[in-house]
């Protein structure tokens, strides 16, 4: 995934164990970590007399869910006592983000800010923009949401997926309002698309879905309605 491969590597940067949480094998490289109340384990590792589990690996066993917003990483673990708590390692739960959808939507934002990001660029310095340029970033931009729709399985997935899907719609509107002026032959300034309302739609959408997944709860504040 573009822009994604520095964070699967700090992924395996270990987190430090807090007392309270056992695991075996703890004197010597290697070993497993297992928490009361959840099933399943955890490879853990030992550097110099200290122990430490892969980020991923502990969210997977703990039934949390990853936020990624640059080097920041944010687990989100179930509530104490919660339902979630007692769900088998590898179960999709209800709360939060799962890891697949996260990555997935992560994508598709992507994808979609490339698209704006072309637009702007073919305005603003004079480049022809056709059904078939736009057509290319649109299919693009259209798959990626279908890839993250089918990797939706918790209810914070299906709703951050809505608000999703609201800001492909914006951007396909913004599209397709630039090409119809082209081809109605208007004249198109250089800073029209940054003074079109959709495009602040656009924009503000964009804003607060990177808000909610850095947070790693659903969050809707209403910027993509």
């Amino acid at each position: 995934m573009r822009g994604m491969a520095h964070v699967s590597r700090l992924t395996f940067i270990g987190l430090l164990i807090a007392s309270g949480l056992g695991f075996s094998q703890a004197d010597h490289q290697g070993g497993t970590l297992t928490v009361r109340g959840h099933s399943g384990q955890a490879p853990v590792t030992q550097i110099n007399g200290r122990s430490y589990v892969a980020v991923d690996a502990l969210a997977r066993l703990m039934n949390g869910s990853l936020g990624y917003q640059g080097s920041h990483i944010t687990l989100t673990l179930p509530a104490t006592g919660s339902a979630a708590a007692g769900v088998p390692a590898g179960q999709p739960t209800n709360s939060g983000f799962s890891k697949d959808f996260l990555n997935a939507g992560i994508e598709t934002m992507s994808d979609i800010r490339e698209w704006r990001s072309a637009l702007l660029n073919a305005v603003q310095n004079g480049f022809p923009v056709t059904e078939a340029w736009m057509t290319t970033y649109q299919a693009q931009a259209v798959k990626s949401l279908r890839l993250t729709s089918v990797a939706a399985t918790t209810d914070s997935d299906h709703n951050a997926l809505r608000l999703l899907s609201k800001e492909l719609d914006h951007m396909q509107q913004l599209g397709n309002k630039i090409l119809a002026a082209r081809k109605n032959l208007n004249y198109i300034t250089p800073d029209i698309v940054q003074k079109d309302p959709l495009d602040q739609k656009v924009l503000k959408c964009a804003r607060s879905l990177a808000a909610m997944i850095a947070s790693g709860a659903f969050q809707d504040d209403g910027s993509c309605n």
